[in-house]
């Protein structure tokens, strides 16, 4: 057991009140914290908490053990800052690095920046692999990924959802000069919308809006819809109808005039938040941390030049999403 590190993994579920606190906070997997907290109980022959439905709370001789700990760390990491500045000069991190995107984040946010990341860190080699899912076989094989939507995300990986991407409605300027620009969502049901069908097989023609506190369901069609992001994207750029798209992976065309977005004083739901995992175990090499904190700063960067994410739209899982092939429309309707 490595005591030191089951300390901090003590401090952390005391100071949080749960084990899945500590997780989030030390971004590695909730069994990690349960097995090294257990390990260190063990060895000092002592409960330091009591584990319920709502949490953890420190036993009476957690609490003094706790209070012994802190100190004790705090030293510690003092003096990890001054190792760590002193050899940061010399350290190179190398290694082989696999990492996984879905496909308009690996070529809009990541791919773009790797260049960046190879200057810094030209020892580590990379393979890039793009997935859907991350019951992919490739994401599988991935030390770190960035995807887009709800993942069930297994108990071995650590997962930090960093925001949801605000979507909005655009089209052609060709194509809003010849149908008219729409004042309210509701007239979107009398325009051509090119719909997208999402990895699980669900065709997404039922788009939501708020404002003020109202919300709003609007089932839209249109004479194409298709598992091909790109396929419909080329069809909206050329004037052929409407399209529901994130603004991180369409900025470039919302900035050249290509496309242009309507419906502004309107929040667009249902954009898929981004989910950055990674292996608990994985966090350990220094290639991940490395390549973690680039793909965080990539995002970081995107965030500050627009809204590109936005922590006020919500993230939960919407409840029309399902698997298996059918209507988004049709699931708000059953639910009703």
């Amino acid at each position: 057991m490595d005591k030191l590190k089951a300390i901090r993994y003590f401090l952390a579920a005391a100071e949080t009140g749960s084990l899945a606190g500590a997780a989030r906070r030390l971004e590695v997997s909730v069994p990690a914290v349960q097995k090294l907290v257990g390990a260190l109980e063990r060895e000092l022959g002592l409960t330091l908490l009591e584990r319920g439905t709502r949490g953890v709370r420190l036993t009476a001789s957690g609490s003094e053990y706790l209070d012994q700990c802190r100190s004790l760390v705090q030293e510690l990491e003092a003096l990890g800052q001054v190792e760590r500045r002193l050899g940061g000069a010399v350290e190179r991190v190398g290694g082989t690095l696999v990492a996984a995107a879905n496909p308009q984040l690996a070529h809009h946010v990541l791919l773009p920046s790797l260049p960046r990341f190879h200057a810094r860190y030209p020892d580590i080699e990379i393979d890039f692999r793009t997935v859907n899912r991350i019951g992919d076989a490739d994401a599988a094989a991935a030390d770190v990924l960035l995807l887009h939507g709800w993942p069930e995300v297994p108990p071995d990986y650590v997962h930090r959802q960093l925001g949801g991407a605000c979507s909005q409605i655009m089209a052609a300027p060709g194509y809003w000069a010849a149908h008219g620009v729409p004042e309210h969502p509701s007239e979107l049901g009398q325009h051509n919308c090119l719909l997208l069908r999402n990895p699980a097989g669900l065709l997404l023609d039922l788009w939501e809006f708020e404002r003020d506190g109202t919300r709003l369901e609007v089932p839209v069609h249109g004479w194409l819809s298709s598992n091909s992001r790109e396929s419909v994207l080329d069809l909206v750029i050329g004037g052929h109808g409407v399209g529901r798209f994130t603004e991180l992976t369409t900025r470039q065309h919302l900035q050249s005039g290509r496309l242009v977005p309507v419906l502004r004083d309107w929040d667009v739901l249902g954009g898929p938040p981004v989910n950055l995992l990674f292996k608990g175990r994985a966090r350990r090499m220094p290639q991940v941390r490395a390549f973690i904190e680039h793909a965080l700063q990539c995002l970081r960067e995107l965030e500050a030049e627009g809204d590109a994410l936005a922590a006020r739209i919500p993230m939960d899982r919407p409840a029309w999403h399902q698997r298996g092939y059918g209507r988004a429309s049709a699931a708000a309707r059953t639910r009703r």
